[in-house]
């Protein structure tokens, strides 16, 4: 075959075959595809790992209000606040408060929790007596405090685990917002709770005037510990803290 050489004026051969540079982009082809598919399992790696190779997202870091749970719904957002704003109020309109009359047990359905309740005080380094650790299914009612369904905060409190097994309060943060919550009382009434909000707080910023500060109706809040456990103390560095408002009472 010929071609027209335009600088010579003639005929010119026609080029061979370029049988080399067909075969030279077949390997770049190759070497491409193979690139692109161990670019992509290195990114595989990296993302699964990703503190191990310094690229840890920021989110990762934030301080999230809500993480999607198994089901792919959204947990319920932590109630976060200064801590001299009041207590957070479920979307109820709360009950007339009962006159005062000792808690005898509580009953949270949801959690499994049917626990007889045990009147506690001061401790004498100051802080609130804790019940015994050898009954985990006990809770004590802070007796300084209002009665459950009296006008005021009612504050109960129980442990999340011992040494040996969980304690009464151990599946506590589980609970979500207009969960119930029932307290049975000496005059044979039950004072029906319901939550508003659930707050995790470092113990050495305790929220002492939302916890234990007057209030005009019927309040119940709920203490046991969260957060890590410290070995060096024996401690958990948290509280869970539940905050619920009596919307209703039944006799028992």
């Amino acid at each position: 075959m010929w071609s027209h050489d335009p600088y010579s004026g003639g005929p010119a051969p026609a080029p061979p075959p370029d049988r080399g540079g067909a075969a030279l982009r077949t390997v770049l082809i190759l070497a491409a595809v193979t690139g692109v598919a161990a670019v992509a399992a290195g990114l595989l790696i990296v993302l699964q790992s990703p503190g191990e190779y310094g690229l840890r997202s920021t989110r990762d870091t934030l301080n999230l209000q809500a993480q999607p749970n198994q089901n792919g719904q959204p947990e319920q957002a932590l109630f976060q606040a200064p801590a001299d704003v009041p207590p957070p109020l479920p979307q109820i309109t709360p009950a007339s408060p009962m006159l005062p009359s000792t808690p005898t047990r509580i009953v949270i359905k949801k959690l499994g929790i049917d626990a007889p309740i045990k009147s506690v005080g001061l401790a004498k380094d100051g802080t609130i007596e804790v019940p015994p650790a050898d009954n985990v299914n006990l809770v004590g009612w802070y007796r300084n405090m209002s009665t459950p369904g009296e006008a005021g905060p009612a504050v109960l409190l129980g442990h999340k685990d011992t040494r040996a097994r969980n304690g009464v309060f151990a599946r506590l943060k589980e609970i979500k917002n207009r969960d119930v919550i029932e307290v049975e009382r000496q005059d044979q009434t039950t004072a029906v709770f319901t939550v508003g909000g659930v707050e995790q707080a470092d113990k050495k910023a305790f929220p002492t005037q939302r916890v234990y500060g007057p209030r005009d109706n019927a309040q119940l809040h709920l203490i046991t510990c969260g957060g890590d456990y410290d070995r060096t103390t024996g401690h958990y560095t948290d509280n869970i803290i539940i905050y619920a408002t009596m919307t209703g009472s039944h006799r028992s």
